[in-house]
């Protein structure tokens, strides 16, 4: 349950700021997972130089400041145009960053794959790990390490922090009037692009601390931004698109439920032989039937999607717009 629940609270750190994106900007962040990624591999080359608490800090503003350059030269450019250019142009951006550099060819993508390959020419293709400074001893004796615990505490603080910022403060109501009546935002004297760029730049901030936090605790690899990319959009659709209570619930239901389903090595098979049925030659050979929880485990969070889409369009703790 715990290995559950620090897998969810990261799953919603990185999520956090895909919603915050969406529902202060209206932009579905396609490339969201390039800057976890991004700031993973900030975290771990600063840990060298710094250490880890000072790259815990540096590395999350460093990716902030990459997310609201590519905002103020790319995404802006195209926001008059509406919402499909600005999604374009972000997936553009995850295309450049995910693709293998054999499908690109030409003399027009050498620029491109070397783009691509910048991670493993840096870095190296092998995965790191960075070291963080805490003690991976257990937790109240329990087989539990503390760099889990350390990410529940920093996924939760940041959860409380991103509430009283958003609804307590002054920029905060500044903010969500901007999404909504940026005119009148404006009128009041309010310099709206401005408050965009602090918005992207603080949800790819939040993707780069969930990176460097992530990375530290599991593993830092060029393709870790593939293996959350899709899930974190499961994330945000499930719990409702642009809620951040939503976030958290779909966050904590997914983790839980996929690290309880790996746990699990049980098919049909075995179900139908429990309950005293004949198993024949047939039942025997099917690969559907033989399946156990454990290998259909990675599936299940889209399997909830395809529910939720069904029974809850909005998702769980979403609000629909009359149109």
């Amino acid at each position: 349950m715990l290995n559950g629940l620090s897998y969810g609270l990261l799953l919603f750190m990185l999520s956090s700021g895909l919603t915050l994106i969406f529902s202060m900007m209206g932009v579905l962040n396609f490339a969201h997972a390039s800057f976890y990624m991004i700031g993973a591999y900030f975290g771990y080359t600063l840990s060298f130089i710094t250490g880890f608490w000072p790259a815990l800090i540096v590395a999350p503003i460093c990716t902030a400041l990459l997310g609201a350059l590519f905002e103020k030269l790319c995404l802006r450019q195209v926001h008059k145009w509406g919402h499909v250019p600005e999604l374009l142009i972000t997936f553009g951006l995850s295309y450049i960053i995910f693709t293998p550099p054999d499908i690109l060819q030409g003399p027009f993508f050498t620029i491109i794959n070397h783009v691509q390959e910048g991670i493993s020419l840096v870095w190296g293709d092998a995965s790191t790990l960075c070291k963080a400074e805490i003690s991976n001893n257990s937790v109240s004796c329990s087989p539990f390490p503390a760099t889990r615990a350390f990410v529940m505490f920093i996924a939760l603080l940041m959860m409380f922090s991103l509430w009283l910022v958003l609804t307590r403060t002054r920029m905060g109501l500044i903010i969500q009037a901007a999404l909504t009546h940026p005119e009148m935002v404006e009128a009041l004297g309010h310099n709206v692009p401005r408050v965009f760029l602090i918005v992207f730049g603080l949800g790819t901030g939040l993707a780069g601390l969930a990176g460097v936090i992530g990375g530290s605790t599991f593993v830092t690899e060029p393709a870790m931004a593939a293996t959350v990319g899709s899930v974190i959009f499961v994330v945000v659709v499930v719990g409702g698109m642009g809620s951040l209570a939503g976030a958290f619930l779909a966050s904590i239901l997914i983790g839980v439920i996929q690290t309880f389903a790996v746990a699990v090595d049980y098919s049909i098979l075995q179900f139908i032989s429990s309950l005293g049925m004949t198993i024949t030659e047939t039942m025997r050979d099917n690969t559907m039937l033989k399946l156990s929880v454990s290998q259909v485990a990675p599936i299940l969070p889209y399997l909830l999607l395809v529910l939720i889409l069904i029974f809850r369009p909005k998702g769980l703790l979403g609000t629909r717009e009359d149109e």
